[in-house]
């Protein structure tokens, strides 16, 4: 099985369907983003990254081939073509080449253009399903598109192969806390988080947002 893993693990913000946001829902991204601003500090990836872009752009995905749409700004459409040009030609000659998949995945959710990102980690996923990083990956960019049920999905089936999962279980606990109200959910996860990994690097701010999160549900 190929060992390629994606590192997008870390939430940042949330809510929202279809990209349509509800006041509702931007106070709760301001209240989520000050949270993660002053509890976080920095970007936690589940693994090393394998791709970057710093364009934005949409995929078409046929059975067998994979393909890039031309977008307006030649500029940004150049350098997403040439990053993307190898992988493609890669998938194209093999449906069944894993990290070129999770590499593209990678490449367009560094652009934050999430609907191609999961398409390919999705495809990735069919060759193999049990890989936890590349699923809670494909959880956040559903997250990020405001998706939080999809995102729940997403991580609960990494953990029913890889339960303990470090990634899987921080990213769950900020989506129930912040995406279903569901403080007391987050406890939860953080707990199995830090008691499956007990030298878990950021152990001390889990539990400090455990704490926060505590004090949100004891006021109901």
């Amino acid at each position: 099985m190929s060992e390629a893993k994606s590192g997008r693990s870390q939430l940042t913000s949330s809510s929202g369907s279809n990209g349509a946001w509800t006041g509702r829902q931007a106070y709760l991204l301001a209240v989520f983003c000050l949270l993660l601003g002053v509890a976080l500090g920095y970007l936690f990836r589940g693994s090393a990254s394998t791709a970057t872009a710093q364009a934005a752009a949409s995929t078409t995905t046929q059975p067998g081939s994979v393909e890039v749409q031309q977008q307006p700004d030649a500029n940004a459409q150049a350098v997403l073509t040439q990053a993307a040009a190898p992988l493609l030609e890669a998938v194209n000659k093999d449906p069944k080449d894993f990290d070129s998949y999770v590499k593209l995945g990678n490449l367009f959710y560094d652009g934050k253009e999430f609907p191609p990102a999961i398409q390919y980690y999705e495809r990735a996923l069919l060759i193999h399903p049990d890989n936890p990083d590349v699923r809670t990956d494909m959880g956040t960019a559903y997250w990020y598109m405001g998706n939080a049920e999809k995102a729940l999905a997403a991580m609960e089936t990494s953990l029913k192969y890889r339960p303990g999962h470090p990634q899987t279980l921080f990213n769950l606990g900020w989506v129930r806390w912040q995406g279903k109200q569901d403080p007391k959910g987050a406890i939860d996860a953080w707990q199995q988080l830090l008691k499956a990994n007990p030298d878990y690097p950021q152990r001390q701010q889990v539990e400090q947002d455990i704490a926060k999160a505590k004090e949100h549900a004891s006021r109901g």
